[in-house]
This record gives C-alpha cells, sequence and structure tokens, in this order.
C-alpha cells in the first residue's frame, strides 16, 4: 500500500519561507518520479514542481521559478519543497504526489500520477 504524507504548511507572512516535505512508503522511490501540485482556492489543482527519479531533472512552473527549490532522499524516501519568497497568491492546499519512473522525463501532468497524499495547507498572509 502506497503512501504519501507532507508535512511542513502553516501560516507565513508575505516574503516569508516553508520547507514542505513529503515522505513516501510503499513503493520503489529511487524509481518514481515525483511532483508537488497545489490546489489555490476554487481554482484547479495545478503543477508546482517535479522531479524525475533518474538525473534528477527538476521542471518548475513559471509562477515558482528562483523561489521554489525540489529535492528528493532516495535513501529517506523524500521529496521536498523549499518555498522562498512566498506570496499571497502562493496560498493554497498543497499535495505531493508519485508516478512510475517508466514514464520518460519529466511528468507534470497531475492526469498521470498515480498516488497522492493528503494534502498541506500553505496560507501566505500580506
Amino acid at each position: 500500500q502506497v503512501q504519501l504524507v507532507e508535512s511542513g504548511g502553516g501560516l507565513v507572512q508575505a516574503g516569508g519561507s516553508l520547507r514542505l516535505s513529503c515522505g513516501a512508503s510503499g513503493l520503489t522511490f529511487s524509481r518514481s518520479h515525483m511532483g508537488w501540485f497545489h490546489q489555490p482556492p476554487g481554482k484547479e489543482r495545478q503543477v508546482v514542481s517535479a522531479i524525475a527519479w533518474g538525473a534528477g531533472r527538476t521542471y518548475y512552473a513559471d509562477s515558482v521559478k528562483g523561489r521554489f527549490t525540489i529535492s528528493r532522499d532516495n535513501a529517506k524516501n523524500t521529496v521536498n519543497l523549499e518555498m522562498n519568497s512566498l506570496k499571497p497568491e502562493d496560498t493554497a492546499v498543497y499535495y505531493c504526489a508519485a508516478t512510475s519512473g517508466s514514464r520518460v522525463g519529466i511528468v507534470v501532468d497531475g492526469a498521470l500520477y498515480d498516488y497522492w497524499g493528503q494534502g498541506t495547507q500553505v496560507t501566505v498572509s500580506s
């Protein structure tokens, strides 16, 4: 049984930082593509960042480039999202997702992810 558990969300002032972590179990983490998605209030879930299993190639949505950093620790089965210079528009529920490494390249389409965490709330006040 695959489980993804996010942590690290919370309330922060604009300009502040948060570090999200996602612990994975029940899958071959080192061979899994991982992604972070968010769902702002009243909007659809969108990709924020993704990291491939192999060479660790990464993807960032334009809205977070230069501010967010994704990383993975295959020894600890965790994927992290370092979020700096946070803006009120970053307010959302953030989800961790995983999919098989058999897919080629970075996976940014949420429909291609097989497993999802329960989400963690990030609120950025102005």
